[in-house]
């Protein structure tokens, strides 16, 4: 029969039947005193990043060849490793650390670095505090002393590691640390991760500036060489007269342009305004009585014709001459020669009459547009007569002058009569045929009487 467990009673009923894990706290410890297999790291390894095997304190061979006398004693030594060693002068408040080594951990991360006056300002800010003491679980039963943890497998409490991390160096404004060595790197600011991408970085090939990465100068040209290049660079004959030829064509271009401009806006203008005055000069004339009436000299003024349907109001002078009368926006009167016809006040025969239909006053432009029956009067010092156009002929000859004979071949008419010829030129902004419109008198009436119904209308 096996002995009864020294501490116990001798039957299981006694009054600690339990034995060691009758005592208050006794069975939570033993529970958190085994082994997490999700937790506990694999044999010769460590959770802790700072851990360092040369740091844990050899064991004596002969402590740990002797086993326990009892499951008593076995299990308070395996109790002492999860309870603070008692406080004591030579024993801080923490221990074991030995796994702890801060100097390792700074030159991991940093490199050799000789100590600052900010990492000492930091040791003595934040000095380790001891914790207070750990009242034990029973006053009859002292705690017993803690057994060394020699791998590792049970690792304390975070607020005790966390306690004894110091903190770290506050950054050291650049003027009281001094310009930093270019063989040993300033840390990053910021965090832990900012320091880690920071170090990596430093081992990275920067790219060159732009002016390294250009292409190097070409080589300088011998005299032969730059002669080649600087024929090369001038421009071939060919070159250069091909853009006289165009020059010269921008400038006909651009003087056909101004021609254009001048014939079909400035010479109607010009036109306009000379026509004006010599209106203005014939009326006045008539108003102030000095002329009579009689032979009229070549480019003198006498009467004035209106179109009221083409609201066309010209001067007429004597004769066709291009310069001094047609140019200058009147109408001439065929009087001179072979071409001499009758004027309005005779009792008989032609007036026949020539005008521009396209520029310098252009007073014909829309004859073609006229009517049997539309009116066209004309004005002279002593009275109106008034034509009914009778007829047109689109297109002759310019030389087929029996259009403006006494009975004009074409119009219509078969015997004598008071009749009225307008020539002009077709087609349009061409000379190459002549345009003829006639009409015959239907009125005459003294300037004493008033204007005529065509005027007043």
């Amino acid at each position: 029969m096996t002995a009864g467990r020294p501490g116990h009673a001798a039957g299981p009923e006694g009054p600690d039947a339990h034995g060691a894990y009758g005592t208050d706290g006794a069975f939570v410890a033993a529970v958190d005193g085994l082994a997490d297999p999700l937790n506990d790291p694999l044999p010769g390894g460590h959770t802790s990043p700072w851990f360092r095997s040369e740091n844990i304190p050899a064991v004596d061979p002969a402590a740990q060849s002797v086993a326990p006398s009892s499951y008593e004693d076995g299990y308070a030594a395996h109790q002492g490793l999860h309870q603070a060693p008692p406080q004591g002068p030579q024993q801080p408040q923490g221990a074991p650390d030995e796994w702890y080594d801060p100097a390792g951990y700074q030159r991991d991360w940093y490199g050799p670095q000789e100590p600052s006056a900010g990492m000492a300002v930091a040791d003595q800010v934040a000095p380790v505090a001891p914790a207070p003491p750990v009242p034990p679980a029973e006053e009859s039963a002292p705690a017993p002393a803690p057994a060394p943890d020699p791998v590792g497998l049970h690792a304390e409490p975070r607020t005790e590691v966390l306690a004894r991390i110091p903190a770290e160096p506050e950054p050291e404004p650049e003027a009281e640390l001094g310009p930093i060595s270019s063989t040993t790197p300033a840390p990053a600011p910021g965090g832990r991760a900012e320091r880690r991408r920071a170090a990596k970085g430093r081992g990275r090939r920067r790219p060159a500036p732009a002016a390294e990465q250009a292409a190097p100068a070409a080589a300088p040209m011998s005299r032969v060489e730059a002669r080649r290049a600087a024929r090369a660079a001038k421009d071939s004959p060919t070159v250069i007269a091909s853009r006289a030829v165009g020059e010269v064509f921008i400038t006909l271009g651009v003087l056909m342009l101004l021609f254009v401009t001048y014939q079909l806006w400035w010479t109607n203008v010009r036109a306009d305004q000379i026509a004006g005055k010599e209106t203005n000069r014939i009326q006045d004339e008539w108003a102030n009585g000095d002329r009579k009436p009689g032979v009229f000299a070549p480019g003198e003024g006498f009467a004035i014709m209106h179109i009221p349907k083409l609201d066309v109001v010209a001067p007429i002078a004597e004769g066709i001459d291009k310069e001094k009368v047609l140019d200058r926006g009147m109408i001439g009167h065929y009087g001179e020669g072979k071409l001499k016809t009758a004027m309005p006040s005779d009792k008989q025969g032609n007036f026949s009459v020539a005008g521009h239909r396209n520029t310098h006053g252009e007073p014909f432009r829309y004859i073609n547009k006229l009517k049997p029956g539309d009116p066209i009067v004309v004005e002279t010092r002593d009275a109106y007569y008034t034509y009914e156009m009778a007829n047109i002929l689109p297109q002759t000859s310019p030389s087929n002058i029996s259009v403006i004979e006494p009975i004009p071949a074409g119009s219509g008419f078969t015997k004598p009569g008071r009749y009225l010829t307008l020539t002009t030129c077709t087609p349009e902004f061409t000379s190459t045929y002549r345009l003829i419109v006639w009409g015959k008198m239907v009125d005459e009436r003294p300037r004493s009487e008033g204007k005529p119904d065509a005027l007043v209308g």
